[in-house]
């Protein structure tokens, strides 16, 4: 009897598979109160379970609330709420001008910063049609959201972090480890059989379709597909 495969193992659950969220800084989120009109940045943070760094914010009142770091802020600068267009403020996307590049967008208003989160990414308003606004991300794709909903002013730092290669598979791992991911992954047919249900496979044309009713550990590859091979034209 073969053992329990990864993708089932995953699935159970279990310290191995479990992300390391206690090293995490937090929860980044907006301050929806309406009495406060500006913060205060009082740090910039490295978040092991993010891309971007975060900004710690203070307000009048003493709350602190963490805030994806925009390109170009640094610890001293103001943070405006609902009203203003300077680096890092926080505004309705009906009061965002056409061109602006924006990041940290809800889905629907109070619903908290949900798109354009990672270092690098934002989108462009284009322009606002009845009660919605219409912004397009950096990969041209168009999406229409609430005029109400909020959005912060720039672009999330350290764009650029793709760019340097990890040089030793060790940087690798220990990315992958503040994540909580596994690293590096093995195919599953270069495995043995009693590993994986495609180890040991040496000749071509074994298909890679199981069944939807397959038990957990042989549901893997193509499950259930209406259709297999290369289409004919």
């Amino acid at each position: 009897m073969g053992k329990r495969i990864k993708a089932r193992a995953r699935g159970k659950g279990g310290p191995r598979y479990r992300a390391p969220s206690h090293n995490w800084a937090g929860k980044v989120e907006f301050y929806l109160s309406k009495n406060v009109s500006y913060g205060i940045v009082k740090d910039i943070i490295h978040d092991p379970g993010r891309n971007a760094p975060l900004s710690v914010v203070e307000f009048p009142d003493k709350t602190v609330k963490l805030h994806i770091a925009v390109d170009g802020i640094k610890v001293g600068d103001k943070i405006n709420y609902w009203d203003g267009l300077s680096l890092g403020s926080v505004l309705p996307l009906s009061k965002i001008p056409e061109g602006m590049k924006v990041c940290c967008i809800e889905t629907f208003p109070g619903s908290g910063p949900k798109l354009c989160r990672s270092s690098g990414t934002y989108a462009t308003v284009l322009g606002k049609i009845k009660d919605k606004v219409r912004i397009m991300f950096s990969t041209g794709r168009i999406k229409e959201v609430n005029e109400n909903c909020l959005a912060m002013i720039g672009v999330p730092a350290g764009g650029g972090r793709l760019e340097k290669p990890f040089v030793k598979a060790g940087q690798n791992h220990y990315k992958s480890l503040a994540r909580g991911k596994i690293w590096p992954i093995v195919r599953g047919v270069a495995m043995n059989p009693v590993d994986h249900p495609f180890g040991g496979k040496t000749k071509p044309g074994i298909p890679k379709s199981v069944s939807r009713h397959a038990p957990p550990g042989r549901k893997v590859g193509s499950i259930s597909p209406r259709r297999m091979g290369k289409r004919k034209k």
